[in-house]
């Protein structure tokens, strides 16, 4: 869970107190090039692969696994790297109005999306409601060939029918829980009002 989603989560304003630590930072490293591996066996190479993390929680994981899939690929310097971009889906999400709407962040596609493969990525999948807005804002960047999903962590309760390509590690979770994900590990805690 990014920052920006710890302070208006109920109770609003409140501090992530984490229980217990899930994964440390060799943990999502390690995750991290397996996806990378999964992702090029599944496409054979990086022809047309475009990386988009989500914000918040997705981007660094999007800047990681590009980083990984171009050193599996061993490509050149010359060589174009997987391109990368970050997503915003505030203004797309079907649950507007029952909770609080979080400022923009920055939407940067660098590229054309037709006919590429886009490897959406966030950090946890919980609903899937977020994943369902994320396709819908694709949408106004083009029409990709294919859409796949990586996540770090799959917590389960899924309200939608969504269902991810790649996964780092599926934890079950409470529906109370929280999950929060950075490069330096995965903690499992809940939200405490301060």
């Amino acid at each position: 869970m990014a920052e920006r989603e710890r302070r208006l989560t109920r109770p609003y304003g409140g501090v992530f107190v984490a229980r217990s630590r899930v994964m440390d930072a060799e943990g999502i490293h390690r995750a991290v090039r397996r996806m990378a591996h999964e992702i090029l066996e599944r496409n054979h190479g990086v022809e047309d692969l475009v990386v988009i993390g989500l914000q918040t929680g997705g981007v660094d994981l999007a800047h990681a696994l590009s980083v990984a899939l171009g050193d599996i690929e061993e490509l050149a310097e010359d060589d174009p790297p997987v391109p990368v971009g970050t997503l915003d889906v505030a203004l797309h999400r079907d649950d507007i109005g029952i909770r609080p709407v979080l400022p923009e962040e920055v939407t940067d596609i660098p590229v054309d999306l037709d006919a590429t493969t886009v490897i959406l990525v966030d950090d946890v999948l919980f609903t899937g409601r977020t994943i369902r807005a994320a396709l819908e804002a694709l949408n106004t960047y083009g029409r990709p060939r294919a859409v796949q999903l990586a996540v770090m962590i799959d917590r389960g309760h899924r309200e939608l029918p969504i269902r991810p390509d790649y996964v780092g590690k599926n934890l079950p979770t409470r529906r109370d829980e929280l999950v929060d994900v950075t490069m330096l590990g995965v903690e499992l805690g809940e939200i405490e009002k301060r």
